[in-house]
């Protein structure tokens, strides 16, 4: 299997508060798989440290009310066509993200309330169809398997 995986995940310093989210369950799974790490965000041109951005009616918004939707889909479409020549399986994302978020992310009222969604590099993947998963999500499932051996 080949992954396309967020870079937050894998340790590199490119969350919006200039943070990671490494994951050390993640990081020993994939020492034995291919994979390959993208920040969409990173790639749109946005800096570290940014100002956080949720999703308002389409477009990406940050706590200072700048409107940074064309750094979100420039990235989005970067790190897609990324995954589309590494030709990734699939793709394990960062949880609640407005680019990598699957399934859940948040309001958009900047109250940290989740809602069903998923942010937009998820969304151009399904497009491609190249299944993603939630990395907390992808963790229950690798330790399901090694439990049930």
């Amino acid at each position: 299997m080949r992954y396309i995986v967020s870079a937050c995940l894998m340790g590199a310093k490119c969350k919006y508060n200039g943070g990671s989210n490494a994951c050390k369950e993640l990081s020993a799974y994939l020492k034995d798989h291919t994979f390959r790490c993208v920040c969409p965000e990173v790639l749109g041109g946005l800096p570290v440290p940014r100002a956080c951005v949720e999703i308002q009616n389409g477009r990406f918004i940050n706590t200072d009310h700048d409107d940074v939707s064309d750094a979100f889909l420039a990235g989005a479409d970067s790190a897609a066509e990324i995954a589309l020549q590494f030709q990734a399986d699939a793709a394990i994302l960062q949880s609640r993200s407005p680019s990598c978020g699957v399934h859940i992310i948040y309001s958009g009222n900047f109250d940290g309330r989740l809602i069903t969604g998923n942010g937009i590099f998820t969304q151009k993947l399904i497009e491609h169809k190249i299944p993603v998963y939630d990395v907390q999500e992808f963790i229950r499932e690798i330790q399901y398997k090694h439990q049930n051996k």
